[in-house]
């Protein structure tokens, strides 16, 4: 393969919204304190989406954002990749609405949606880097977005704690020698559809459509049994760190930052015992924003990029898990 036709990320972007959610607001709504919440999950706040405010709105600001990092205007996009599981709509694709706002519609720059839960982004990568390497595309805009706090129950303790709104992006492109460019060394998809229970939202669907029943119920919110969740995303966030760090030779040293799914810090902290590695080498803000799904990595990615937490000439390592179950990895030359 030349050069030329190795995928790169040109930029980052990210966008949250200005509301927060703290655990003192759950105290007061909530059998709940500060302390109990932080001591089992590690978040402190979320954001929480304003009034009207969509998903394809976050997404607009966080592509903004990243297309400016990479120096690659809306007109130079050739295709639009959206991961997410709360689309503005059913049908069509938020990414087309995204192109609309962008305003790439007359140029017909072709838009789909993935849905891997929070895997998605580093799904959305892998097809990324695919299309830039077969020569079809020279700039794919990947943007991971969501606004959860349309889909939980806020009497619901186990779950509504846990997650929060936001958006990341980047654009993927074709390397650029001598100039600002993180080539994509690998990336890795895989699912397992065995245990489609443990984290879903039930209804909407086809299988449950949407009545007075599953409204009444709260069916269409997101209900996740933790002891099954937790025990896949340890097992597969120590799986997929141990492979990669044993394949390459790697010792800590050897590795820039790794960037996790923003899920839960007790995952974080099992795994790192497990693996012995020192745990502020894994980048976190899940504190300030809670599990963002889809838009977890590339959030926290763009961040850790702008806070000048990935240095130079070292790989930067993506894992990811989600509902599905999905899981995902990718190695970035920083």
């Amino acid at each position: 393969m030349s050069a030329e036709f190795q995928a790169s990320i040109l930029g980052t972007g990210s966008y949250v919204p200005a509301k927060k959610l703290t655990n003192q607001d759950f105290e007061k709504t909530l059998d709940t304190t500060d302390e109990w919440i932080t001591s089992r999950t590690g978040i402190k706040s979320r954001r929480v989406a304003a009034e009207g405010e969509s998903t394809s709105d976050l997404c607009v600001k966080a592509a903004q954002a990243a297309m400016t990092d990479a120096g690659v205007p809306p007109g130079e996009i050739d295709l639009i990749i959206v991961s997410t599981l709360t689309p503005d709509y059913l049908m069509p694709s938020t990414a087309c609405v995204l192109q609309k706002k962008l305003g790439l519609s007359e140029n017909g720059v072709p838009a789909f949606d993935i849905n891997a839960a929070c895997s998605g982004f580093i799904y959305a990568l892998a097809t990324a880097k695919a299309y830039i390497e077969s020569g079809q595309f020279k700039h794919v805009l990947i943007v991971g977005a969501e606004v959860l706090s349309r889909v939980l129950n806020y009497q619901d303790r186990s779950t509504c704690i846990l997650f929060g709104d936001g958006a990341g992006a980047t654009v993927v492109g074709r390397h650029r020698p001598g100039g600002k460019s993180h080539r994509i060394r690998e990336v890795k998809i895989k699912a397992d559809g065995r245990d489609t229970e443990s984290l879903l939202i039930p209804a909407g669907g086809t299988v449950h459509p949407a009545t007075h029943t599953t409204v009444d119920e709260k069916m269409h919110c997101v209900k996740v049994n933790g002891k099954e969740v937790f025990r896949f995303a340890v097992s597969k966030m120590l799986g997929m760190v141990k492979e990669i760090v044993e394949r390459n030779g790697w010792k800590a040293e050897d590795i820039g930052r790794i960037i996790p799914h923003q899920a839960n810090y007790r995952i974080l902290e099992s795994a790192c015992e497990r693996l012995n590695l020192p745990m502020d080498l894994f980048f976190t803000n899940l504190s300030e924003y809670g599990n963002t799904s889809a838009a977890s990595v590339p959030l926290a990615l763009d961040e850790a990029s702008h806070m000048g937490k990935l240095p130079a000439g070292k790989p930067v390592v993506l894992v990811a898990f989600g509902a599905g179950m999905t899981w995902a990895s990718a190695i970035i030359e920083w």
